[in-house]
């Protein structure tokens, strides 16, 4: 993707979540169910939380988009590429897939229906699904440097019983579980429940390194670029297999086969925005 819609992508992807932010945020001030912003207001939730993480990965994803010179071994855009790696990818994910899952199941336990007056289906739609399309979008948009795994484990580590200590700190403080879910537990439940969700987003943090491997590897740049050049053959030899069709068509051919932007479509689409990419992660 040229470097001028990475940037707009990424732009519009901040002020999105931005927005959404500051709408989840306003809501503190009013009357809202018991319960739901009671100690700690939104900043309690999981969903808030990943919110914040994702504007702030595509708000410097937009800065390093565009600070002049060289970026790809700048300290910014390792930065990035390490919080989307061990962070914005696998959290997002899972709080996408986590919360349709608990939602399909019952509702009540982790959205209950009284909420609907108070935030409309967009909004929910905004914290619980689009997040996962924007990300699918900014794997393919540019490759990102994944860190060694067990460094990675260990980050995700410190930041799942960070909040694992949170949610339990405020249900002792106020006597309220942030979902009605984890009030459904044992202490041993908690803690199993705990580990099943780590194992869960290791997972979505090994799904993601190997889809940025797999869009921006080695042999799938060289697969396009045979396919790039493939096209462009048959685009010459085209006109001296059909000749009868070229004299009927002749002026389209000639402008399809010569022009300097029609003949290298394919090749600029699918490699040269590739190459440079390509280059940047080898």
């Amino acid at each position: 993707m040229p470097s001028t819609l990475r940037a707009a992508f990424h732009i519009s992807a901040f002020g999105w979540y931005t927005f959404i932010v500051n709408y989840l945020a306003a809501k503190d001030g009013e009357e809202l169910p018991a319960g739901i912003f009671v100690y700690g207001g939104p900043w309690k939730y999981l969903t808030f939380l990943n919110l914040l993480l994702q504007m702030t990965f595509f708000g410097l994803a937009a800065v390093n988009d565009l600070q002049p010179g060289e970026k790809a071994e700048s300290a910014l855009n390792r930065w990035k590429d390490l919080l989307f790696s061990v962070f914005a990818f696998p959290v997002g994910t899972f709080v996408v897939v986590l919360f349709w899952t608990i939602f399909a199941y019952d509702r009540e336990l982790v959205y209950p229906a009284n909420i609907d007056a108070f935030f409309p289906p967009w909004i929910n739609h905004a914290m619980h699904t689009l997040v996962l399309p924007v990300l699918l979008g900014e794997v393919l948009v540019q490759p990102h440097t994944y860190p060694q795994m067990r460094h990675a484990l260990a980050a995700l580590s410190v930041v799942g019983v960070a909040y694992l200590s949170w949610i339990v700190w405020v249900y002792l403080t106020v006597g309220v579980w942030v979902y009605p879910l984890l009030g459904h537990f044992s202490a041993a439940g908690l803690l199993g429940f705990f580990f099943f969700n780590m194992a869960v987003v290791t997972l979505l943090y090994l799904l993601g390194d190997r889809l940025n491997s797999q869009i921006w590897s080695e042999t799938c740049y060289f697969y396009s670029w045979r396919l790039a050049s493939l096209c462009q053959i048959l685009l010459y030899i085209a006109p001296l297999l059909f000749s009868s069709f070229q004299e009927r068509t002749s002026g389209v051919i000639k402008h399809f086969c010569i022009s300097e932007t029609a003949l290298p479509l394919l090749t600029t689409i699918i490699v040269s925005s590739s190459k440079q990419k390509f280059i940047n992660i080898a």
